[in-house]
C-alpha cells in the first residue's frame, strides 16, 4: 500500500518550512508538498525583510533560501505536487494529488494566502502587461517610467517605497485619507519626492492598448474621477488565503482555517499553520511560530493516538 507518514506538510513557505525544520528534528517520517517550483511563499517577493530578529535588512529571496537551507541540511523531504484535497476517513488520511496520493497520521495544511484582485475593467486583460502584484518582481521593468500602487497597508507602503528608487513617479492609491501601514514604513514613504498619494480614491479602470496606459480613479467623497497617466499599476490590497481545497473538510472563517495557536483545526490530526489560518497577525516571524506549534500538535497527537 506504500509509505505511510508521521505527517504531511502542505506548502513550503516559511510556516511549511519550520514545520518541516521541527520535523526532522523530532525524528518523524515527514515530507513537504510544494505547489511552486521554489521554496519560501510570499517571502520571495519582499524586496528587504527589516523585522525578523537575527538578520536584519536581509532580502526576502535569501531569507527564504535561508529557511530551505535549513530543511535541506537536517535532511527534509520535498516533492513538488499539487494537492487536490484530503481525505480523512479513518486513522489514515489520504492527501490526494495531481501526480499521486501520499497516506499519512497527521497533515499540517501551511498553504498560505495569495494577492487579493481588484476586479475592475482593465485588469485581468492587462495582467503581465503592466499589471502587477508584486513589485520586487516586476519594478525593475519601470526604470525610469511612472508607475501606481494600489492600496494602504504594509506591503502596498513598502512596493511604494522600492518602486520610488527605480521609477520616475509613483502615485500611491488609497481610499482612505490616511495610511493603515507601520509608522516608520508610513514616514518614510511621505518623505520621498517622487511619491504622490492619491487619498480617498478608488481605482475604477485600467486602461491601455496592449499595456497599461492610464489609470482611471474616483474621489470617494467629491465622486470626481482623475486619469493618471501610468506604465504600470501595482495591486496590493490585501490576499486571500488559499483554502479552497479543504472547504467542507475544516470549520473556515472568511475563507481562512479556523485554528488557534496550538494550529489544531476542526478535524482531528490536521493543523493549519501560517496565513491560512485565523490569526490577528500574519508575518514571516508568526507563521515559523505556527509551524514549530504545528510539530507540536502533530506529537502530541501522535503519542495520544
Amino acid at each position: 500500500m506504500g509509505e505511510i507518514y508521521d505527517v504531511v506538510i502542505i506548502g513550503s513557505g516559511p510556516a511549511g518550512l519550520a514545520a518541516a525544520i521541527y520535523a526532522e528534528r523530532a525524528e518523524l517520517n515527514a515530507i513537504v508538498i510544494e505547489k511552486n517550483v521554489v521554496s519560501g511563499g510570499q517571502v520571495l517577493t519582499t524586496y528587504e525583510v527589516d523585522n525578523y530578529p537575527g538578520v536584519q535588512g536581509i532580502g526576502g529571496y535569501d531569507l527564504g533560501m535561508k529557511f530551505r537551507e535549513h530543511a535541506d541540511k537536517l535532511g527534509a523531504e520535498f516533492v513538488e505536487d499539487e494537492v487536490l484535497r484530503i481525505e480523512t476517513e479513518g486513522k489514515i488520511k489520504k492527501v490526494v494529488c495531481t501526480g499521486d496520493t501520499y497516506r499519512t497520521r497527521t497533515v499540517i495544511i501551511a498553504t498560505g494566502a495569495g494577492h487579493r484582485k481588484l476586479g475592475i475593467p482593465g485588469e485581468e486583460e492587462l495582467a503581465g502587461m503592466g499589471v502587477s502584484y508584486c513589485a520586487t518582481c516586476d519594478g525593475a521593468f519601470f526604470k525610469g517610467r511612472t508607475t501606481a500602487v494600489i492600496g494602504g497597508g504594509d506591503v502596498a507602503i513598502e512596493d511604494a517605497i522600492f518602486l520610488s528608487r527605480l521609477c520616475r513617479k509613483v502615485y500611491v492609491v488609497h481610499r482612505r485619507d490616511e495610511l493603515r501601514g507601520a509608522k516608520s514604513l508610513q514616514k518614510k514613504l511621505l518623505s520621498l519626492d517622487n511619491v504622490e498619494m492619491v487619498w480617498d480614491s478608488v481605482a475604477e479602470r485600467i486602461e491601455g492598448e496592449d499595456k497599461v496606459e492610464k489609470l482611471v480613479v474616483s474621489n470617494v467623497k467629491t465622486k470626481e474621477t482623475r486619469e493618471l497617466e501610468v506604465q504600470g499599476v501595482f495591486v496590493a490590497v490585501g490576499i486571500t488565503p488559499n483554502s479552497a481545497s479543504f472547504e467542507g473538510m475544516v470549520e473556515m472563517e472568511n475563507g481562512y482555517i479556523k485554528a488557534g495557536e496550538d494550529c489544531a483545526t476542526s478535524c482531528p490530526g490536521v493543523f493549519a499553520a501560517g496565513d491560512v489560518r485565523t490569526k490577528a497577525l500574519r508575518q514571516i516571524v508568526t507563521a515559523v511560530a505556527d509551524g514549530a506549534n504545528a510539530i507540536t500538535g502533530v506529537e502530541r497527537y501522535l503519542t495520544e493516538d
